[in-house]
């Protein structure tokens, strides 16, 4: 029984248990027919879930039907992918899509991919696929709504509501715990999550893998956790009800779920709880009898019941009036703070202030992270919106330096522009996508770059969303020495260089990625990575001194990815490299100069952005003519698209070692001296 103080947060109508269950077997009933069509997909999961997400967008969600971008909207985030016909089914209920386009699931050029893409137009808020990062955007949207309450004080993010939906497989990802601890520990009480837990996987049911009380892992953790039955439509509103109302953590809805609810095999016999309905369609007889059982058109199942078709129609309407009446409380906001609406507006359209570049000051042959510390720090003066985390690396990789005009966030003070995230790469990186998939703000974090091995799963879906988040990555060499080749990247900088490379949907480069070699080409790096709204950018720093280039170095041609630092006009050979090892090349070519051999040395922070300028460009700063040199710290395939066929590269075969980092330059040829001598053996043979 709804109360009088609970009432308003669902819309006026309340509708029976019989006409949700309707809706939700009209869903079920799609989704069978959408896989079945296919020949291909994941029914079961789908069919368990249809309970749940009819209720949510029938009686809770607050959107616009007819402005899907608002920014005070409530999000839905969908973490098992492969349960999109259950999405794709919901969505056409509330006319983001079309039955014809339900009918293409899964074919050439349709908006129903096997896996939900994100598309804010059609409702869908995340990329999802892989299991346990789609929960995790959630919870990083969740912290972007407080921090934009915090920030603007407008009423409408203080009520926004941030819902996810997961799977037990999704509870079994490590990442899951990254999640649950970091909301917990914010106490994001406007985050409801509801777990899926059908006891059903791909292969097994999840006895034969887990034995842990998921409900007491949640609770210590600091979550409010509900269990219901997952497919009884009135527990499920009595459930949100009481999440919608909880104000001190975050709310695990435990759902226990029938897999594949309703399906029938070919004698009429049960086909639920059946690992076969996950990733299968239910075929033939089972899905005839399925059809039947769910009161469907056996002929043609793709259709909307006319009272479902009836709830939904009114249930925009109730949209479209309570959203006119939150839009009139959010502008008589904006009238009374016409200076934060416009930062608002800023944020979400992502326009930059004006940010003094030209006034940053470096410390001469100092380390790339500490340019980076200082960049930072004015960052953090003049971008209000930007939110910078660390996982418990932050006086070591710099990123600190964001803390000059800010403060951490806590679950008291989401004023804050700082996210300590702890020891959890790969949980910081989905958190700060999610942030950033919310609208409104801008993200960046920090870890030493041998650990970017932990975000590549993150890294490469904000590179198939195209979110423009900055992965910040020190410690970037062998140089970092005594540490050992546990902490020295070698074969990282090639891995993140192929995403270079990779080519998005819109044939963009996936990851800008850029190594500075001193403090001033740093400088320009990071305002490419301010500047780049596109794609995800990697910066990548030194953890000890570099020599700045020489005096006079125009080095606003950064900006074309690779620049002459020591021109030649007729060279003997070229000499091109990134980050450190360009330092050494500079006083490489003052050997060479005695020797009497001409050499350009050509600073390549980014290949990718090189081999977007003009062929001209391109063939004058490398012509193919002339024998090329290059150096890297890495492997030497990283610089391969550079150098040509031709080409000579000196870097690492193996991992690194343990030793001071000028040892470990005699030890591996890292020397001006060793460099020299191995260029005038490729000139003179």
């Amino acid at each position: 029984m709804l109360t009088s103080t609970n009432k308003h947060l669902i819309a006026k109508m309340e509708h029976t248990s019989q006409l949700l269950t309707e809706a939700a077997d009209n869903i079920r009933v799609l989704v069978a027919a959408m896989v079945e069509k296919a020949k291909s997909g994941h029914p079961g999961g789908a069919m368990g879930g249809a309970d749940f997400i009819n209720v949510l967008y029938s009686e809770f969600l607050k959107f616009d039907p007819d402005c899907p971008s608002w920014e005070c909207r409530d999000r839905f985030y969908l973490d098992p992918g492969h349960m999109s016909p259950m999405l794709y089914a919901q969505l056409m209920l509330c006319g983001r899509f079309t039955m014809d386009e339900l009918k293409q699931f899964r074919q050439w050029g349709s908006p129903t991919a096997g896996h939900p893409e994100r598309s804010v137009e059609r409702g869908i808020e995340n990329t999802s696929g892989p299991l346990g990062q789609g929960h995790t955007y959630a919870v990083g949207a969740a912290i972007a709504a407080k921090a934009l309450y915090a920030r603007t004080g407008n009423p409408g993010f203080k009520r926004e509501k941030i819902y996810a939906f997961i799977s037990d497989g999704g509870i079994q990802e490590e990442i899951s715990q990254g999640a649950g601890r970091i909301a917990g520990h914010l106490g994001l009480d406007n985050l409801i999550m509801f777990y899926d837990s059908n006891d059903i996987q791909l292969s097994t049911p999840t006895s034969d893998v887990i034995s842990e009380d998921t409900a007491l892992k949640y609770q210590a953790w600091n979550w409010n956790v509900i269990e219901i039955d997952g497919n009884d439509p009135v527990q499920i509103r009595e459930a949100l009800i009481k999440a919608n109302e909880e104000s001190q953590r975050p709310t695990l809805i435990i759902g226990h779920t029938m897999m594949g609810k309703g399906a029938r095999k070919a004698d009429g016999s049960s086909y639920e709880k059946c690992c076969q309905t996950h990733g299968a369609p239910l075929g033939g007889d089972n899905y005839i009898q399925t059809l039947k059982n769910l009161s469907a058109d056996v002929d043609n199942p793709f259709q909307v019941r006319p009272a479902v078709e009836k709830m939904y129609a009114e249930r925009l309407e109730e949209l479209r009036k309570e959203v006119r009446s939150l839009r009139a409380e959010e502008q008589a906001w904006a009238a009374e703070n016409p200076t934060k609406a416009q930062l608002q507006a800023d944020w979400f359209a992502n326009r930059l202030p004006q940010l003094p570049w030209g006034e940053i000051e470096h410390k001469a042959n100092s380390a790339t992270r500490n340019g980076s510390k200082i960049i930072l720090a004015m960052l953090s003066k003049h971008v209000p919106n930007m939110i910078v985390s660390s996982a418990d690396l932050c006086n070591s990789d710099k990123t600190d330096g964001f803390l000059a005009y800010t403060t951490e966030i806590s679950r008291t003070n989401f004023a804050g522009g700082f996210f300590q995230a702890g020891v959890s790469e790969l949980s910081m990186a989905c958190i700060c996508i999610g942030m950033m998939l919310h609208g409104g703000i801008i993200t960046a974090m920090g870890t030493f770059f041998v650990f970017s091995d932990y975000m590549k799963p993150a890294i490469r879906m904000a590179a198939l969303m195209e979110i423009p988040v900055k992965f910040i990555w020190s410690h970037d060499a062998f140089r970092v020495g005594e540490d050992g080749p546990t902490h020295e990247p070698v074969e990282q900088e090639a891995q993140i260089r192929l995403m270079e490379k990779l080519k998005n949907h819109h044939g963009k480069d996936s990851v800008r990625v850029l190594r500075p070699c001193d403090n001033q080409e740093n400088t320009q790096c990071w305002k490419m990575a301010m500047e780049n709204t596109d794609t995800p950018t990697a910066l990548i720093f030194s953890r000890q001194d570099v020599r700045d280039l020489p005096a006079g170095t125009d080095y606003t041609q950064a900006q074309k990815g690779a620049f002459e630092v020591i021109k030649e006009a007729h060279p003997d050979v070229i000499l091109v490299a990134n980050g450190s090892e360009v330092g050494t090349l500079c006083d490489t070519q003052q050997l060479l100069q005695k020797e009497g051999i001409k050499a350009r040395v050509v600073s390549c922070p980014s290949e990718g952005l090189f081999r977007r300028q003009s062929k001209e460009y391109q063939d004058t700063l490398l012509p193919k003519n002339v024998k090329t040199f290059a150096l890297t710290a890495g492997l030497p395939v990283t610089m391969e698209g550079l150098v040509g066929l031709q080409g000579r590269i000196h870097g690492l075969s193996s991992f690194g070692f343990s030793a001071p980092y000028k040892v470990l330059d005699e030890k591996l040829g890292f020397t001006p001296e060793h460099i020299y001598k191995e260029i005038v053996d490729f000139v003179k043979n």
